[in-house]
């Protein structure tokens, strides 16, 4: 079997960690390459001994077995532009800090590689947000696996964003910005102004403002089957709007419209794997300093 490996940050307490992910890789006979980005990430460890082959864009990648991304939920985002429509399932080592979507820890790397060698894992399809607008944006990767942002540029008023779905009025929400989030995305950016968490098998994407002028605006939760349309409006010409952690800038005059993308994120998750452990275990769900 072939297998990928990606990462952005590797920092130096880590490269045992690495090691021990090659070693293992290697005793279950899978051949390893490395992106451009993880490349360029080991040489600067200096000469690691490591013995790879350089994946070489979409063609190669399609040829992979596996993709695992070496870092946190963030690099795990970006793991998912890595692969894009070619679909090629994804493992998280988590050698970042929260870890909801970089779910191994790096003690775990042996079992992880043997359950990926037996077949031993189940495979979750994550939908993605996918963003339409008149002129190409964050070079053609219009997908995002957490959510899309619009977000007033600077330091500037309140912007009001104008709201559609399938072409009937929802609101225009005065605020700091507006955050369409998938089920993924729900325990990131959204929860924490003030959005609900939402299992990952859910058919749903979920509107939250960012500091809404009025408080009587709550987030409200529609189906991913829905065309969600925008016209932004405020005293600056430019706004930003997001895909993860990708951002750019645009003006008020350009269409956007949000739905749900037609490939998705196929995510691996091993035996020991519960997305509800991981989210009492994540967000101290149950924990009394009394007990």
């Amino acid at each position: 079997m072939k297998v990928a490996l990606h990462g952005l940050a590797l920092k130096i307490e880590f490269l045992n960690d690495v090691k021990a992910l090659f070693t293992a890789l290697q005793n279950h006979q899978f051949e390893i390459f490395v992106t451009e980005q993880f490349d360029r990430q080991l040489r600067m460890h200096g000469n690691t001994g490591l013995n790879y082959w350089l994946l070489d864009g979409t063609d190669d990648m399609s040829q992979m077995d596996f993709l695992i991304s070496i870092g946190g939920d963030g690099t795990l985002l970006d793991s998912v532009c890595q692969v894009g429509e070619v679909e090629t399932p994804i493992l998280g080592l988590n050698t970042g800090r929260l870890g909801f979507l970089a779910t191994v820890s790096t003690d775990k790397i042996d079992e992880a590689v043997r359950n990926l060698s037996e077949n031993n894992y189940q495979i979750e399809n994550r939908s993605l947000v996918s963003l339409d607008a008149k002129r190409k944006l964050f070079n053609g990767l219009n997908f995002g696996l957490n959510e899309f942002t619009i977000h007033k540029r600077d330091t500037s008023s309140m912007i009001t964003v104008h709201t559609y779905i399938d072409g009937k009025y929802l609101n225009s929400y005065w605020a700091d910005g507006l955050i369409v989030a998938t089920p993924t995305g729900s325990t990131g950016y959204s929860l924490s102004c003030g959005g609900p968490l939402i299992s990952p098998e859910a058919k749903n994407l979920v509107i939250t403002p960012v500091s809404p002028h009025n408080l009587n605006v709550r987030p409200i939760i529609v189906s991913d089957e829905s065309e969600i349309t925008f016209e932004i409006e405020g005293r600056a010409e430019k706004f930003l709007i997001s895909l993860d952690s990708r951002s750019t800038s645009i003006s008020s005059d350009l269409k956007l419209k949000v739905k749900k993308e037609q490939f998705c994120a196929r995510l691996v998750k091993l035996p020991s794997y519960n997305f509800f452990d991981t989210l009492r275990y994540k967000l101290n769900w149950g924990f009394d300093m009394r007990n």
